[in-house]
């Protein structure tokens, strides 16, 4: 399946081929153009066939190159785009929620520190299955991916293996909200939650709890994830962003220190989900 990044890519590389074909001096063939920026032959195809990322220096060289220093700007925002790699979750689930959670075990099986949060559900590498099954039943719905609810649990399940790897460490606050979200019937979440109770304590998870009387820094918006100092997600209703400039990261690990701050954890976030839990009996 082509990545929303490829695209980007691929396209970066049709406008690079308009600035050699329409060069003021006339036309310029890529062997031509190889030879007025000393490069091999091949990178030029490479760049005008989305095979490779130029550089910033690249482009400027390529403008210059072809007479349209100008040009330079434009391309340089379009490579400054490629900073946020968008997976539109339409192109995602063509092929259905497993695939998906398959790409994103892959990122986890890359990383030793992962920080997350969210605000409002438990997060997929924390949930039980019937929890998930809900969740993925409902995405499916509104998003009208193809119904493949029980091969995508099994993939979120497998990806969980990680949380028993001595050599990694996560590090994850929770929204009160998702302690209290009825997306499943009571009896689900209640077990959702005995779930998150039996994680506090372990060695590579630290589980901390935004409680709903905690004093804010920062209002919490949308979920993120930070796989060591190298790429954030973000999902958002449309897609999901893939971030991975190291400004950006910086500034979503800040956040996530930030809303640390906020966050309890050990007994008083025991104390926070068997709260949760006994206010479930009376629904």
């Amino acid at each position: 399946m082509t990545t929303d990044y490829q695209q980007a890519r691929e396209a970066l590389g049709v406008r690079l081929r308009e600035l050699r074909m329409s060069a003021p001096d006339g036309r310029l063939t890529g062997t031509r153009l190889a030879r007025l920026l000393g490069w091999p032959q091949p990178k030029i195809s490479k760049l005008e066939n989305g095979r490779q990322t130029a550089t910033p220096e690249d482009l400027r060289a390529w403008a210059d190159a072809t007479g349209q220093p100008d040009a330079y700007g434009e391309l340089l925002a379009r490579l400054r785009g490629f900073e946020s790699h968008i997976r539109s979750w339409r192109r995602q689930l063509s092929g259905g929620h497993q695939p998906v959670q398959q790409t994103i075990a892959a990122e986890y099986e890359r990383s030793a520190i992962v920080h997350g949060f969210e605000s409002a559900t438990v997060p997929g590498i924390l949930q039980t299955a019937d929890y998930a099954r809900h969740v993925f039943d409902r995405y499916t719905e509104l998003r009208r991916s193809p119904q493949d609810t029980e091969a995508a649990v099994r993939a979120r399940l497998k990806r969980q293996e990680f949380l028993y790897d001595a050599h990694r460490r996560f590090e994850i606050l929770i929204g009160e909200t998702a302690l209290r979200s009825l997306i499943c019937p009571p009896s689900v979440l209640a077990a959702q939650l005995d779930r998150l109770s039996g994680l506090i304590g372990m060695d590579t998870v630290r589980l901390g709890i935004v409680p709903f009387t905690a004093p804010l820094k920062i209002p919490p918006t949308g979920g993120f994830w930070v796989h060591d100092e190298r790429l954030v997600m973000v999902e958002v209703w449309h897609a999901e962003l893939w971030i991975d400039d190291a400004d950006s990261i910086a500034l979503y690990l800040r956040t996530w220190r930030t809303l640390r701050e906020s966050a309890v954890f050990g007994p008083e976030a025991q104390h926070l989900i068997g709260h949760a839990r006994r206010a479930l009996n009376g629904v």
